[in-house]
């Protein structure tokens, strides 16, 4: 399969360094067996039907950017202010973390954070990967964390801007409730409690799932998972009541909608697994791409993608590659604003 088929030109003056003031005012456009249609995201529930079931992922994203100092090494030696990404938790008390500078750091030095927080380096690895050791756990280091760390905006962004106060609520959906995320599920962004009760009202349903974003959600395609056809690996969960409501959905010929391309990752993971009544969970590696078949879903709520990703194939699968490069041609030449906090579109494969 050739990257180039899954490019196009994105002027940087698309990239969105700020959400919309009102978060259900960004534009949506609609793709469906009528075309391309200019809406506002507000507008959702007009291409929806009673008995639709919309599902999101729940995940909270963790203030994981840290501000800390390298620990001098003898009484003669300098401190090193660290920058410190979390990007997995390994266990308890071990997490898999990007340091910068990360050429200034040795196994068994000591990363000292405010609130007494402090890291030892377990192990280093390449371009300033390490595993950091905390000194707190439970309540005392999501304490600390909630206290003096700074959401971690996606790389294209913090390279314009730095994280600040209003990345906090800027960055999380109102529903975001398990914490474990470095990377919002950007598609939820829009929602806000007056319009899914608006929806409800509808008769449309609203449910969730669990998936955490890790850092390899930014991380680019390479030939490893072209040839594998896996991606990086995210945890993921589906309690058994929003597995009934899929089912319930799906007897009455209701259509199940996910939220973002992580809810749709999760629910395709676990499409053959749809009359189990226990909580479903566990990691998934799945590369969604042209030829795909899908099982679950019917369509899809979700922001603008990079050129030559693993999402913009994923909805290529899903609509048809040639009709996304339309609409994203579209979409360029009618300024939507493009990436995490960019502008949405609602796409509907003619079949359903």
């Amino acid at each position: 399969m050739d990257l180039s088929e899954f490019d196009f030109h994105l002027p940087d003056e698309r990239i969105a360094l700020r959400p919309s003031e009102q978060r259900e005012a960004c534009k949506l456009l609609v793709v469906d067996r009528g075309g391309l249609r200019d809406q506002y995201f507000y507008e959702m529930g007009s291409f929806l039907k009673p008995g639709d079931l919309l599902v999101a992922n729940d995940t909270k994203v963790i203030p994981a950017l840290l501000f800390g100092e390298r620990a001098a090494r003898d009484e003669q030696g300098r401190d090193v202010a660290v920058q410190t990404n979390l990007l997995e938790r390994v266990s308890q008390t071990d997490w898999a973390c990007l340091c910068r500078p990360g050429r200034r750091l040795k196994v068994g030095d000591v990363i000292r954070f405010p609130h007494s927080l402090n890291g030892e380096i377990l192990a280093k690895g390449d371009e300033g990967r390490v595993t950091l050791r905390m000194n707190l756990v439970d309540e005392a280091f999501w304490s600390a964390i909630e206290a003096i760390g700074k959401m971690p905006i996606p790389p294209y962004i913090a390279k314009q801007r730095p994280s600040d106060d209003a990345d906090h609520t800027d960055y999380q959906t109102v529903y975001a409730d398990a914490a474990g995320s470095v990377a919002a599920p950007t598609a939820g962004l829009h929602f806000t409690r007056e319009l899914i009760d608006g929806l409800r009202e509808q008769g449309i349903g609203f449910e969730t799932l669990t998936l955490h974003v890790g850092a390899g959600t930014f991380a680019g395609l390479t030939e490893e998972h072209l040839k594998s056809g896996r991606l990086h690996s995210e945890y993921y969960e589906v309690h058994p009541h929003t597995i009934r409501k899929i089912r319930e959905t799906r007897t009455q010929g209701g259509r199940v909608i996910a939220i973002g391309t992580t809810a749709l990752r999760t629910l395709e993971t676990i499409a053959d697994q749809l009359d189990s009544d226990k909580t479903l969970s566990g990691t998934t590696d799945i590369f969604i791409r042209p030829g795909y078949q899908f099982r679950c879903i019917n369509a899809l709520i979700t922001n603008f993608h990079l050129p030559r990703s693993s999402l913009f194939m994923l909805i290529c699968a899903l609509m048809g590659q040639k009709r996304m490069q339309e609409a994203y041609a579209h979409a360029i030449a009618s300024d939507y604003r493009f990436y995490s906090y960019g502008d949405a579109c609602l796409l509907i494969p003619e079949d359903d």
